[in-house]
């Protein structure tokens, strides 16, 4: 709202009548407003303060009345207006000076309204650069917090990466052990074919020699008979070692096909989680790179 100039005379009178010297600060600390609105308004209401000095109009003194009886009236009217003409010259240097005055206390207005919008677009300007910097503390802030989760994932995952490293060690390790223990199964299992060829030729050597027997050889049949029996125990015992054998190893090839796609499985989530550790290389470096591969 602008400041209207019977504001600033009110003002005035306020800061006379507590017997100060009324002044643009003094008045702009009451009604707000600028120096350039305010001093002319100042300037009038001070103009009214002065009292218009009248020409001199009044009798001569009695003493000079009685001294210059003689001289008459007409030596007072010069000497009047001599005086009312110094009168005059005076009130024109003074409203000279006043004009003066006037124009330099403008000058200082216009600057002392140049100055406070200067200090008030320096407010302005520290204000919004105060929020600058708090935002980018904040956003400081937040970078670290993000930095600190991001170390913390990291470490994460190279602790996974290395159990899931110990698992590839350990599941090599077993599926080393289920090949040699594979192989020693098809080892057994031709000892076992080859002690069964071995005893069926014993048992046709042996019927054979019981067919070409006499009959009076009773006692050696029934021994070679026995002997057959025995053979033949021990060829079904062969057989039987020989299918246990070939069920372990198809039991074995079994576990180690499983312990293959474990080991595989183990081994993508291991190069995964490598992929994922690696520091992304930079455009430059990525371009470099691929020089050297090409």
């Amino acid at each position: 709202m602008a400041v209207t100039k019977e504001q600033i005379f009110e003002a005035a009178d306020q800061i006379a009548a507590a017997g100060q010297r009324p002044t643009l600060e003094a008045v702009r600390q009451i009604v707000g407003g600028s120096y350039t609105t305010i001093s002319p308004a100042l300037n009038e209401w001070k103009n009214r303060q002065k009292v218009n000095t009248a020409p001199l109009r009044e009798p001569a003194p009695q003493a000079v009345a009685d001294r210059l009886a003689e001289l008459g009236a007409d030596v007072w009217a010069i000497a009047l207006e001599l005086a009312n003409s110094r009168l005059a010259t005076e009130r024109e240097a003074l409203e000279k000076a006043r004009a003066d005055m006037e124009a330099a206390q403008a000058e200082a207005t216009e600057l002392a309204d140049k100055l406070a919008g200067e200090v008030e677009a320096l407010l302005a300007d520290t204000e919004a650069k105060a929020a600058k910097l708090a935002a980018i503390a904040a956003e400081l802030d937040q970078a670290k917090a993000n930095n600190a989760r991001l170390q913390a994932d990291n470490d994460t995952l190279r602790a996974e990466s290395a159990t899931q490293a110990a698992r590839v060690i350990e599941i090599e390790k077993r599926a080393d052990d289920l090949k040699a223990e594979l192989l020693h199964v098809h080892q057994e299992a031709e000892q076992a074919r080859a002690e069964s060829d071995r005893l069926r030729a014993e048992l046709a050597a042996t019927k054979a020699k019981a067919e070409a027997a006499d009959a009076s050889h009773q006692e050696q049949r029934q021994a070679a008979a026995k002997e057959a029996h025995r053979v033949a125990e021990r060829m079904t015992k062969a057989e039987t070692e020989r299918d246990t054998a070939r069920a372990d190893a198809s039991k074995a090839r079994e576990e180690a096909a499983k312990l293959r796609g474990q080991l595989e499985a183990v081994q993508t989530q291991h190069a995964e989680l490598m992929a994922m550790l690696k520091p992304k290389a930079e455009p430059a470096s990525a371009g470099t790179k691929a020089k050297k591969g090409g």
